[in-house]
């Protein structure tokens, strides 16, 4: 979306994720000034947009909050805010599941679902991140879409990044200054749109954007291109002329 917008993407993992050890700036604040040090050696004065993803959400608002000279705009979708998140059972869950030593047998497992079971696999997944019936939400999928989220699922891993996720971050959302435009769906299963909600209105600068989209992920709801004709156009504003 970045990219067909005409900007350079620079996507580093957060701690615990790809192979960002979970030492590198474990804190959201550590990590956003782990970033602006990149920046800085990569040659990089200004960016157009930090864009904070589901977990990543606390990391991209810390990062234009603390580095308003290099963050001209921010971009959430389908973020993770400062509520309550996740709930308890998933939060014990995942101190199971996502533990050092389960991980990689977790996604092995859920890869060979996906394979040998390529109806049963995606619909148990959508269950965690869809409020809406799992056979509504395959069936407007379509066959190119189920084939595009099983490639999708077959690549995940969360690596030590999750559990590092559940930990407490300063919530900073009052000090971000540039335009922000926040994503959501009302029937997100994995990230409750009261996020979305409560991001929009504790930021200053901030505009919802509501998606139609089924589940969590955005990207497959039927009005994705609608959505990504304006995030273009506000990374295309100027955000210094009162206009972004």
């Amino acid at each position: 979306m970045s990219a067909e917008a005409g900007c350079t993407v620079l996507a580093p993992s957060r701690p615990g994720y790809g192979r960002t050890p979970r030492s590198t700036g474990t804190t959201a604040s550590g990590f956003a000034d782990v970033v602006r040090s990149l920046c800085a050696r990569l040659g990089i004065t200004e960016v157009a947009a930090v864009v904070g993803t589901s977990g990543g959400g606390p990391t991209a608002v810390t990062m234009a909050a603390r580095h308003p000279d290099l963050v001209r705009r921010l971009i959430l979708q389908r973020a993770v805010g400062w509520l309550a998140w996740p709930d308890r059972r998933t939060r014990l869950g995942a101190h199971v599941v996502f533990a050092a030593r389960t991980e990689r047998v977790t996604w092995g497992a859920l890869r060979v679902l996906v394979h040998h079971a390529p109806e049963a696999g995606p619909r148990l997944l959508l269950h965690g991140l869809s409020t809406l019936p799992v056979r509504e939400v395959m069936a407007r999928l379509g066959p190119q879409g189920r084939v595009a989220m099983i490639e999708l699922f077959c690549r995940m891993r969360s690596g030590h990044g999750f559990l590092n996720d559940l930990r407490p971050t300063p919530d900073l959302t009052a000090e971000v200054c540039q335009p922000t435009l926040v994503i959501a769906t009302r029937s997100d299963g994995g990230v409750p749109f009261t996020h979305a909600l409560s991001l929009a209105a504790a930021i200053p600068n901030a505009e919802l954007l509501e998606s139609r989209a089924d589940s969590h992920l955005i990207w497959f709801g039927a009005d994705w291109p609608s959505i990504a004709t304006k995030v273009r156009a506000f990374l295309a504003d100027n955000p210094s002329d009162g206009t972004g």
